[in-house]
């Protein structure tokens, strides 16, 4: 009998195509981040972004300055939070206006149903904010999946290939390692929740993906041992 209690999934390569996230999302926050900015740079969140950009540029930036920087970092897909917080609040209003819709794999809805239905809590934990991921799932082209999960993580819990990440989510489910299944597509994120002491599988599914032939592996979540 299997002793998983909880899933943990990563979003590009795994649920979603990293096509959707490169040629969809990134150049509609790239087109639209500007305009953005000037619209709602007195917004309390863009606010916060800005403060924290200029800390980590570590001098103080106009706003035409914020914005060159911010799309230097979509353009390198740097994993940097103020970065991921910024291109959710974009997203958010692509997605309102109906300008985005959230790509999921046609088994990632069947799967995801089935593992919430055995009782199993289902996580996300991604580099894009947790507004972002909850923009994918919940405007996604098989509808609004959110019910299905009990949690997400982004970059506040830590970086996706440090074990650190992996054992504060730990304490966040309540769960040992040994109950809590993690998927990811990437290699180094793996080795790290492994460190955690979580089960891990890494999923297949692109051309680009990087077997990394210590963890079990799948082509997709019907191969995915649960």
């Amino acid at each position: 009998m299997s002793t998983i209690k909880a899933i943990v999934t990563d979003i590009e390569g795994t649920t979603s195509s990293i096509d959707f996230v490169h040629r969809s999302l990134f150049p509609y926050a790239k087109a639209h981040l500007r305009k953005f900015l000037r619209a709602h740079a007195r917004d309390h969140e863009v606010q916060d972004v800005l403060q924290e950009l200029a800390q980590l540029e570590g001098r103080p930036l106009t706003l035409e300055q914020s914005a060159d920087v911010l799309e230097k970092w979509i353009a390198e897909d740097r994993k940097a939070t103020p970065l991921k917080t910024l291109q959710g609040l974009i997203w958010a209003q692509g997605y309102a206006a109906g300008e985005l819709k959230g790509h999921v794999y046609p088994d990632t809805p069947e799967y995801l149903r089935r593992w919430h239905q055995q009782g199993l809590k289902l996580y996300v934990y991604s580099s894009g904010s947790v507004a972002a991921q909850k923009l994918i799932f919940g405007h996604s082209d098989a509808g609004d999946l959110t019910p299905l999960f009990s949690g997400y993580f982004d970059t506040h819990v830590g970086g996706k290939r440090e074990a650190g990440s992996y054992r504060a989510i730990l304490q966040v489910l309540g769960l040992p390692g040994a109950s809590v299944l993690f998927l990811s597509d990437i290699g180094e994120e793996l080795d790290a929740a492994r460190e955690a002491g979580i089960l891990t599988c890494q999923l297949l599914r692109e051309a680009s993906a990087k077997p990394a032939a210590t963890h079990p592996q799948a082509r997709d979540f019907s191969e995915v041992a649960v």
